[in-house]
C-alpha cells in the first residue's frame, strides 16, 4: 500500500490513467538490477528513484575520476576517488529516502551474476564494454529476466529491449567479436539514452505500451533523428538459439 507521503510525492504520475495507484504500487514492489553507475547508470538510477521504483541494486567496481564528471551526474567534484556506489547511494537516498538502494562494489563476472540477479525483476545494461554486456545478456536469458540494453558513442546512442525466449537478444544484434576500446562521449547522449531505457523499464513494470523488442532504436544527436532497425531472432545464436535451451515463453 502507498503511504500518505507517497500519494503526495507521486501525485502527478498517479494522475496518468495508465499508472494510477495500482501502477504506483507495482513500481514500489519492483526490484531492478542496474549494471554500472556511470554515464548511463546515472540518469537511469536518478529517474528510477524519482519514479518510486522500490529497490535499486546498483553494481559498479570503480571509483570516481575527474574524467567521469562530464557525463556521470550521480557524482560530483567532492566524490573523486570515492567508490562510485557510495556517492551514488548518497545521491539517490537524498533524492528519495523511501527507495531502497542496494550497492555492490565488485567486478561483474559469470560467477558473481548468479547472486546479483537473485530476486531482481529485470536487468538494466548501463555498461561501457561488450564482453560484460554479453555476460548480462546470457544471465538474463538463463534466468528468464528481461534485459534492457543501451549504448553510446559521441552523439550517437542505441537502445534495445530483450524478453528471453520471445525476442531477439543482444547477441542476435551484435554478431562476431566487438573490440574493447575507449570511446568518445558527450554527457547529453547517455542522459537521453538512459532515460529511454528507464522509460522502457517503467512500461515493462506497469505492463503498458509497446517495447523496443525485435528492433533497435538509434539516436543521432547531430541530426537529431531517431531511426528504428528491425532485429531478427537468430535461430543459430550461441546465446538464445535453439541449441541453448532458452524457453519459448516469458510473459510480461
Amino acid at each position: 500500500m502507498l503511504t500518505t507521503d507517497e500519494r503526495v510525492r507521486y501525485d502527478r504520475q498517479i494522475m496518468i490513467p495508465e499508472i494510477g495507484e495500482a501502477g504506483q504500487e507495482k513500481l514500489k514492489k519492483a526490484k531492478v538490477l542496474v549494471a554500472g553507475a556511470g554515464g548511463l547508470g546515472s540518469p537511469i538510477c536518478i529517474y528510477l528513484a524519482a519514479a518510486g521504483v522500490g529497490t535499486i541494486r546498483l553494481v559498479d567496481r570503480d571509483t570516481v575520476d575527474l574524467s567521469n564528471l562530464n557525463r556521470q551526474v550521480l557524482h560530483g567534484q567532492g566524490d573523486i576517488h570515492r567508490p562510485k556506489v557510495d556517492s551514488a547511494r548518497e545521491r539517490l537516498t537524498g533524492l528519495n529516502e523511501a527507495v531502497t538502494i542496494e550497492t555492490v562494489q565488485e567486478t561483474i563476472s559469470e560467477e558473481s551474476l548468479e547472486g546479483l540477479v537473485e530476486s531482481c525483476d529485470l536487468i538494466i545494461d548501463a555498461l561501457d564494454n561488450m564482453p560484460t554486456r554479453y555476460l548480462l545478456n546470457k544471465a538474463a536469458l538463463a534466468h528468464r529476466i528481461p534485459f534492457f540494453h543501451g549504448a553510446v558513442s559521441g552523439f550517437e546512442g542505441r537502445v534495445m529491449t530483450v524478453l528471453p525466449g520471445r525476442t531477439a537478444c543482444l547477441r542476435c544484434l551484435y554478431r562476431g567479436p566487438v573490440p574493447a576500446e575507449k570511446f568518445p562521449v558527450i554527457g547529453v547522449t547517455p542522459g537521453l539514452i538512459g532515460l529511454i531505457q528507464t522509460t522502457e523499464v517503467i512500461k515493462y513494470l506497469l505492463g503498458i505500451g509497446s517495447l523496443l523488442t525485435n528492433k533497435m532504436l538509434r539516436y543521432d544527436g547531430l541530426s537529431l533523428t531517431f531511426t528504428e532497425f528491425k532485429v531478427e531472432k537468430n535461430p543459430s545464436c550461441d546465446h538464445c538459439g535453439r541449441r541453448t535451451g532458452v524457453g519459448e515463453k516469458n510473459e510480461r
